[in-house]
């Protein structure tokens, strides 16, 4: 990498990160409280868990508690170390400090804007201008805050971000490709592992690799490459998802639960068909809005008879089999990922001096765009999606695959994390649809990348993708004789 381009990536580093330590600190720490499911991570370290309402403040600081078990499988949990011992180095007494968490996610938010940022085959200006518009994706109130929190989902924003840039630099050719293989590496095990609905990334993954070509690389010198980060990233995804539960499946009959009694038995539609449409009795319309925890149905003497009918098989045959329902549902999640924040999570401390489950709304440009769209539900969110695919094809038929990789990478994850989610959660759905406002918003940042315009590509590219060279060169204007 030429020293010019190392300074000007350095240049973009700090000033990426100097804003984003600014927006987290200034005027007070920023966060996102938790829902209640911060424990899972608290337990790996031996953190104590509030016993007061969690989700109305951030708690900044997490004290040693009492041993407890989980075999929940979230990457959030290396950050958590990390800032940890960090913490420990810098004399924080406490177990887990969430403004050493919130540090540590910026530096790596930063290293992921400016390995983009070179990636890029822009000019100068419109590298610049690449830099804000992934800093205003990845600073959006709907998502900064959950940097610095017990909860899994930043370590999927950041996983996204290192991915996607990393694979943008596997495209070059030089010192930047092994670059852009490390990074990659990281994102990926940082993001496939970071929720159980993340582990849809893997196809994707593996899909992007495959189609990464950097100019004048051939056979085993196009494909080496992409088969080691393949095979370090799949040995340490098996290997992490093999120490507790994948996939989250000590959760699948709580989500059915959910999905039955939230999303199509809801109370507001024909009760007594849907029931009978499941297989379920009439006395089942006792859970209707309960949550698992709260309605305990695994004591309802009747709820064992028909336990097998709360199954993953038989609500998808209900879809199946009643699509205008099913059009509803998906209505429904499409509003939800567009509303963007959860209603009942604060942003701030108890100290800060604000109300309970208080918001800070600093940097609100997609969520607050998508916020004020979010009644139209899936007449916005479809448009958008097929606004980013054409943009991810313009980009592939103009020989800028790099784009259109990365597009896809993100489009395709956030309309198959909608569905899953939509159709298989049931309950807190515009937190679990951030998985899909996310990839969505940084998929349209690089579809408008896409956009701007690239220098000509190399002559010798020209010469071996260009099979018609010599037809045109017979309408060229013919070279007049040099007299002698």
């Amino acid at each position: 990498m030429r020293s010019r381009e190392l300074r000007f990536g350095l240049g973009i580093f700090a000033l990426s990160l100097g804003v984003l330590l600014v927006r987290f600190l200034v005027p007070r720490p920023v966060g996102m409280a938790d829902n209640g499911d911060g424990w899972r991570l608290l337990c790996h370290l031996g953190g104590r868990h509030p016993e007061v309402r969690s989700e109305y403040y951030v708690h900044f600081s997490y004290g040693p508690g009492s041993a407890c078990k989980s075999d929940y499988i979230s990457s959030q949990a290396w950050l958590d170390w990390l800032a940890s011992k960090l913490g420990q180095v810098l004399g924080v007494s406490t177990e887990l400090n969430l403004v050493v968490l919130g540090a540590i996610t910026c530096v790596l938010v930063a290293v992921g804007v400016a390995a983009t940022v070179l990636a890029l085959d822009l000019s100068v200006r419109n590298r610049v201008i690449a830099a804000v518009l992934l800093l205003l994706v990845m600073a959006d109130s709907a998502f900064f805050g959950y940097f610095a929190s017990v909860l899994s989902e930043g370590a999927g924003f950041l996983g996204m971000l290192l991915t996607a840039g990393g694979l943008l630099l596997m495209h070059r050719t030089g010192a930047r490709r092994y670059w852009g293989a490390a990074l990659t590496v990281v994102g990926a095990l940082i993001g496939i592992n970071a929720k159980s609905q993340t582990l849809l990334l893997i196809p994707l993954f593996v899909l992007a690799l495959a189609l990464v070509r950097p100019p004048g690389q051939r056979g085993w010198a196009r494909w080496a490459l992409p088969l080691g980060v393949l095979v370090v990233v799949g040995a340490g995804t098996a290997l992490v998802q093999s120490k507790g539960d994948p996939a989250n499946a000590e959760y699948r009959e709580a989500n059915m639960f959910h999905v039955v009694f939230d999303s199509i038995v809801d109370g507001r539609h024909d009760t007594d068909a849907d029931l009978a449409a499941l297989g379920l009795p009439p006395s089942a319309k006792q859970f209707i809005g309960k949550s698992w925890w709260e309605a305990h149905p695994w004591t309802d003497a009747d709820y064992g008879t028909y336990q097998d009918r709360i199954s993953r098989r038989n609500v998808v045959q209900y879809y199946l089999g009643h699509p205008a329902r099913t059009l509803q549902i998906l209505q429904r999640g499409a509003v939800d990922t567009l509303t963007a924040r959860p209603a009942r999570l604060g942003s701030f401390s108890a100290t800060s001096g604000l109300p309970p489950m208080a918001k800070e709304y600093r940097v609100p440009v997609f969520s607050g765009l998508s916020a004020l769209a979010a009644p139209l539900g899936l007449f916005v969110l479809v448009p958008v999606w097929l606004l980013v695919a054409w943009a991810g094809i313009r980009a592939f038929r103009r020989r800028a695959r790099e784009y259109g990789v990365g597009v896809f990478f993100l489009l395709l994850f956030a309309v198959g994390q909608f569905g899953l989610s939509a159709l298989g959660e049931g309950v807190e759905g515009v937190k679990h649809q951030l998985l899909t406002l996310f990839p969505t918003c940084l998929a349209f940042a690089f579809a408008a990348l896409s956009l701007l315009p690239r220098p000509a590509p190399p002559v010798e590219d020209e010469t071996e993708e260009e099979p018609m060279t010599e037809v045109f060169d017979a309408f060229r204007e013919p070279q007049r004789p040099v007299l002698r």
